[in-house]
């Protein structure tokens, strides 16, 4: 579980997260919002990348605000960016190694954590590829297997449908739903695909200019008119 405390973070004159409250307890939680509303930065707040001016978060009871990324991370806390991190170097096992070698216990470990993550995301037939030669839904694919190293207890997704056809989207569904029970980690997903949001999340919270707009059961927040007009732009 996240909780968020009046969060607030300010840029110069601009304040991206403006008295923020908001608690993520289900297994999979929506983050949505126009274009800068803040999703983003609450991730970046999250992860330890951007330090507020006033609020509090917990992670399961612990407080994160104070701890260094790495901090957290050995915490549980995981995430992906909008740009994929792949290295085209490094092959699809080399890629996610590189993250264990950080997160995990000893190298028997790690390398069996690695094998399960690329089987899990469907690359194990992928595994001695180099970055380069993959596509771009395998690169997200690689991203979200690096989040599964280390006991993860929250995954923080931004925007991993961005780009992807439906055939795509459909087995990034498939496996987002599958993540909590196979490895009890909590997701966090931004995205600008409502229908993704619609059929994987059970709660969501709608983010406009930094403030929270709504927050609850998905399609209870989707079907809400404040939020048709400020997210869907429609009533």
């Amino acid at each position: 579980m996240i909780k968020i405390d009046g969060l607030s973070v300010r840029f110069g004159g601009i304040k991206p997260l403006d008295e923020l409250d908001a608690e993520f307890a289900a297994p999979i939680c929506g983050l949505i919002g126009p274009n800068g509303a803040g999703k983003t930065t609450l991730l970046n707040v999250l992860s330890g990348f951007v330090t507020p001016i006033k609020g509090t978060i917990l992670l399961n009871d612990t407080a994160l605000l104070g701890l260094s990324p790495r901090r957290r991370v050995s915490l549980g806390l995981r995430r992906t960016f909008q740009q994929e991190l792949v290295v085209d170097e490094l092959t699809a096992t080399e890629n996610i190694q590189a993250v264990a070698d950080h997160v995990s216990g000893n190298r028997a470990s790690a390398r069996r954590q690695v094998a399960s993550a690329l089987e899990f995301v469907g690359l194990g037939d992928r595994r001695n590829i180099l970055g380069r030669r993959l596509n771009l839904f395998e690169r997200r694919m690689i991203e979200i297997g690096k989040t599964l190293i280390g006991q993860p207890k929250a995954i923080l997704l931004d925007e991993p449908g961005a780009g992807l056809n439906e055939e795509e989207t459909d087995r990034l569904r498939w496996l987002l739903v599958k993540i909590p029970t196979t490895f009890d980690s909590q997701l966090v997903l931004i995205d600008h695909d409502a229908d993704l949001i619609a059929s994987v999340c059970v709660e969501t919270l709608v983010l406009d200019f930094g403030k929270r707009l709504a927050m609850g059961p998905t399609r209870a927040v989707l079907n809400d008119p404040i939020v048709r007009r400020a997210y869907l732009g429609r009533e």
